[in-house]
């Protein structure tokens, strides 16, 4: 039952003959699980929130960034430093007193996503990485929960529906992910800052359509949105019916265990799985490359970030290959040099290396952690993006 500050505040709702007194009771008695208070969250976070969903709880790990404020519209510079968690629950609670926020700090894992999602009616996937959507996708299978998918890159967005027991699943539309370091991050590859609002919206749209049973929903339909275009798309996904968890003959009956996750997606993988481990490669970190050039040892510093980025910032005296063009201008480096590869975050130098060392060079250290590590420990005069 609606009390008399609820009818209030949903008034333009219930005027409405598809929503009405009995679709916002439907929404006052729904729970969803909003994995991930980022970019994606924060647009759905808010709107459920404001629409009236009884029960929302969020689950994210990390803390909140400056970086992040340029679209996680969910957190300000007040909440820097703050669980993004707590930061969430305030700001939705201030936009709906009436609803009960739930804050986890946690990332999601084989051993709490299955109680997690049990317990709510559907899942809003705001993650950003191949692990995560296949543990969450699996789980909302079996535990026959339908998952709003929604993912940002750029300039540009995807959302869909998946596990409707009549519609495709995540690993129908994705069977295997691809390699590691073969789909750059929003970290790596940027994103616009207004696009998360786009697409964690209609997350959220759908999200309550499925809840009042109303509308035709993204199931077996994926809505593509290039922001630069200003133009939306929407594609068919099938069921597949060789698909291992949804399909007629599935043989995943159960979760499967974290390594073969990690194991799909290309971590953790047996030496003839991956070109070159990163076992097989030195890595020294920020502090050390100081320690070595102000010591004198001669050292080349390589930055294979991409020219955007290193007019951000860059170290002095480095050298900077992009690593897309680095096989066509390998012949500017000297393998006898004693040469310290970077980028941003410690993944595209280790892609470098790699290539690297099947043309011959031997003598290579990965800064790990990239600028951002030099940034955080040894010259804080370095911007951070």
């Amino acid at each position: 039952m609606l009390n008399n500050q609820e009818i209030m505040r949903y008034g333009r709702h219930l005027i409405m003959p598809e929503v009405g007194v009995e679709g916002q009771e439907k929404l006052k008695a729904a729970k969803i699980l909003m994995i991930g208070a980022g970019g994606l969250g924060s647009p759905s976070g808010l709107y459920l929130a404001a629409s009236g969903v009884g029960e929302i709880t969020i689950l994210d790990p990390d803390t909140v960034d400056v970086s992040n404020l340029q679209r996680q519209i969910l957190h300000d510079s007040s909440s820097v430093g703050v669980p993004k968690v707590e930061s969430a629950k305030k700001r939705m609670n201030e936009v709906n007193p009436f609803v009960k926020i739930n804050a986890i700090q946690d990332a999601v894992s084989t051993e709490n996503v299955e109680e997690l999602v049990a317990a709510h009616d559907i899942v809003v996937d705001g993650t950003d990485n191949f692990e995560t959507r296949y543990i969450v996708n699996d789980a909302c299978v079996l535990h026959k929960k339908m998952n709003v998918y929604g993912s940002i890159f750029r300039f540009d967005g995807q959302a869909t529906v998946f596990c409707d027991p009549n519609g495709p699943c995540y690993r129908c539309m994705y069977p295997t992910p691809p390699p590691p370091g073969m789909v750059p991050s929003c970290a790596e590859g940027g994103v616009l800052g207004i696009l998360p609002g786009v697409v964690g919206t209609i997350q959220a749209t759908e999200a309550i359509k499925l809840i009042m049973g109303k509308g035709n929903p993204l199931i077996g339909r994926l809505l593509t949105y290039d922001a630069l275009a200003m133009t939306f798309k929407t594609f068919k996904i099938r069921k597949d019916p060789d698909c291992p968890i949804c399909g007629p003959n599935a043989t995943i009956k159960s979760l499967l265990p974290a390594a073969d996750y990690r194991f799909l997606c290309g971590y953790g993988a047996s030496e003839e799985a991956s070109e070159v481990p990163a076992s097989q490669m030195e890595h020294v970190s920020a502090k050390q490359v100081k320690q070595m050039l102000d010591s004198g040892e001669k050292i080349t510093l390589l930055d294979v970030r991409s020219p955007e980025e290193w007019q951000i910032t860059h170290l002095p005296n480095a050298k900077h290959i992009p690593l897309d063009d680095l096989l066509i201008r390998v012949h500017e480096l000297d393998t006898a040099d004693n040469t310290v590869v970077y980028c941003h975050h410690g993944t595209r130098s280790q892609k470098a290396i790699a290539g690297l060392q099947k043309l011959g060079f031997s003598k290579l250290k990965n800064m790990a952690g990239g600028i951002e590590s030099w940034s955080n420990s040894v010259d804080p005069t370095v911007p951070r993006y």
